[in-house]
C-alpha cells in the first residue's frame, strides 16, 4: 500500500501562478497569461508561501523577483511544465501554428503555402500574425519566423534563415521622371518608411556605405505590405526587404534601381521545444529552411527590376 506523503502536496494552481509569476517578473503580466485578476496570483503565491514555509519573491519596487530558494523551484516549474506540454502533445498533437508578421505572411508565405500543402496533404498548419516576443505555451506557437533583433524566448530552438537583403524599390513611372543614377540622387526623391522599421533608410545607407547621406522619409505606413504597394503605385521611393517584394519586382511593378544589399538583420526561425519532436513540424521546418535559403543569399541580377 501505497504511504501518503509526509507534507501536503502545494496546489498545482498555485504553482502555476507562481511560475507565471517568477518567468514574467510580474504579477499583472502572470494575471494577464492565466486570465484571473492580480489579487488571485498575489494570494496563489502567498498561499504557496505558507505550505512550503518559505519566502519564493522578493516583492518591490517595479518588478517581483524569486528569491534563490523562488527560482530554483521556478526553474523546476518551468521544466516540469514543458514536459506535461511535450506529453499533451504527444497524445493529442493538434494543428501546428506558425507566426510571422503579416508582412511575411502576405507577401511571402501564402503565396507559398500551396506548395508546402502538396507535399504535405496531412499536415494542418494555422497562421498567426505577430512580429514581437511569443511564449509558446501561452501563445500556443510552435515556430516563429523573426528578426534578429528580437529576442527569442529562453527556451527556443534557433534555426538561422540568412541574411536580409534590402533595397530601394520604387514604380518604373517613377525612376523614368526621377532618375536614380547614384545614391545621392535620393535627396530629391519622396522617400516612404513603414512605422514597423522607421530607422530603414538610415540602415541601407550604412550597409551600402553611404553613411554621411541624410535620408528622412517624408510619408510613412504601418507595415511593409502596405508600403510596397504604395511605391507600386507610384507614391514615391521605399527600402524594402528584397523577399517581400519579390513577385512586384517579377511583374515589373517594382524596380531596384541600386539593386539589394545584405543589411544588419537577420531572420531567424524560433521552434518550440515542445513540439520539435513532430514529425509534422520537423517537415515544415524542414520546408522553411529550405525556401528561405534562397533569400539569404545575393538576389539574381534581374531583382533590379530591369534597371
Amino acid at each position: 500500500m501505497s504511504q501518503q506523503p509526509s507534507h501536503p502536496l502545494p496546489s498545482l494552481v498555485a504553482l502555476r501562478a507562481f511560475e507565471a509569476t517568477a518567468r514574467h517578473r510580474s504579477m499583472s503580466r502572470a494575471a494577464e497569461e492565466l486570465c484571473v485578476t492580480h489579487g488571485a496570483v498575489s494570494r496563489h503565491v502567498k498561499a504557496l508561501e505558507a505550505t512550503l514555509g518559505v519566502q519564493l519573491l522578493a516583492r518591490g519596487g517595479s518588478a517581483t523577483d524569486p528569491t534563490p530558494e523562488g527560482q530554483r523551484l521556478a526553474e523546476g516549474l518551468t521544466t516540469a511544465f514543458g514536459v506535461i506540454h511535450a506529453t499533451l502533445e504527444r497524445v493529442r498533437p493538434g494543428p501546428l501554428t506558425l507566426s510571422c508578421s503579416a508582412s511575411i505572411m502576405l507577401c511571402w508565405l501564402i503565396p507559398r503555402m500551396a506548395g508546402f500543402h502538396r507535399r504535405n496533404p496531412d499536415v494542418q498548419v494555422e497562421l498567426n500574425m505577430n512580429y514581437d516576443k511569443v511564449d509558446f505555451s501561452r501563445d500556443n506557437i510552435s515556430l516563429a519566423i523573426r528578426s534578429s533583433t528580437i529576442p527569442p524566448p529562453r527556451d527556443a530552438i534557433i534555426r538561422e534563415l540568412g541574411a536580409e537583403w534590402i533595397g530601394p524599390v520604387c514604380a518604373p513611372d517613377y525612376l523614368a521622371a526621377m532618375p536614380l543614377v547614384t545614391p545621392d540622387d535620393l535627396a530629391g526623391a519622396h522617400l516612404l518608411a513603414t512605422n514597423t522599421r522607421p530607422e530603414a533608410w538610415r540602415d541601407w545607407a550604412e550597409a551600402t556605405g553611404n553613411g554621411g547621406l541624410t535620408l528622412k522619409a517624408q510619408r510613412s505606413f504601418d507595415h511593409f505590405y502596405l508600403l510596397i504597394q504604395a511605391a507600386a503605385c507610384g507614391l514615391g521611393v521605399a527600402v524594402v526587404p528584397h523577399m517581400l517584394a519579390l513577385s512586384e519586382l517579377q511583374s515589373g511593378r517594382l524596380v531596384a534601381p541600386f539593386g539589394f544589399t545584405p543589411g544588419a538583420r537577420h531572420l531567424r526561425l524560433w521552434i518550440s521545444p515542445q513540439a520539435a519532436i513532430r514529425a509534422e513540424l520537423k517537415a515544415l521546418e524542414a520546408w522553411l529552411v529550405g525556401e528561405m535559403a534562397t533569400f539569404g543569399a545575393a538576389p539574381r541580377p534581374e531583382a533590379r527590376g530591369g534597371t
